[in-house]
């Protein structure tokens, strides 16, 4: 099984909606910078996201990894918040199979650096596809209605094409 680094918001959003555990169904290990620690746990204690990765990384299938060398983090917090910048970084440094991001400018900038990444709508999306969610639709509509996840409409219906769901 693939491990991943993830930035905050995945984790944040999954949790939002109840479906963080597709982290542990799709990842053996999933590695977080400590700025993506300190952003859902210390920071963001009592919101969606804080005890389950605090949980996780009791159960020691996820865990925060220092970055070796902050060269590369420290160029791409120039134009990504520190989440995102310790993320692509840690991803690099450890060769992870996926990073975990959402933000369009995280996504590029770690196709820059020939990751390969997904994000909470591309996570659903497979969820759908392997049968452990029944309704994209029903997941898409609360990430947008009680989340506060922005998603374009025209992701929106690509997402749901794509898991073969009618628009």
């Amino acid at each position: 099984m693939p491990s991943a680094v993830s930035n905050s918001s995945p984790l944040i959003h999954l949790a939002a909606i109840g479906s963080f555990a597709l982290l542990r169904d799709f990842f053996e290990e999933i590695r977080l910078p400590p700025a993506v620690w300190r952003e859902v746990v210390e920071e963001g204690r009592g919101r969606p996201g804080a005890e389950e990765v605090e949980q996780a990384a009791e159960r020691g299938w996820l865990r925060v990894v220092a970055l070796r060398d902050a060269a590369l983090a420290t160029s791409l917090k120039r134009t990504l918040d520190d989440g995102e910048a310790e993320a692509i970084a840690l991803a690099v440094q450890e060769k992870a199979d996926c990073v975990l991001l959402d933000e369009s400018d995280a996504r590029k900038a770690a196709e820059v650096q020939g990751l390969t990444k997904t994000g909470v709508i591309g996570l659903l999306i497979r969820a759908k596809r392997q049968g452990r969610i029944a309704s994209l639709r029903e997941r898409l509509s609360c990430l947008r209605d009680e989340a506060g996840f922005w998603i374009d409409d025209s992701l929106y219906q690509a997402a749901l094409q794509a898991a073969r769901e009618s628009p």
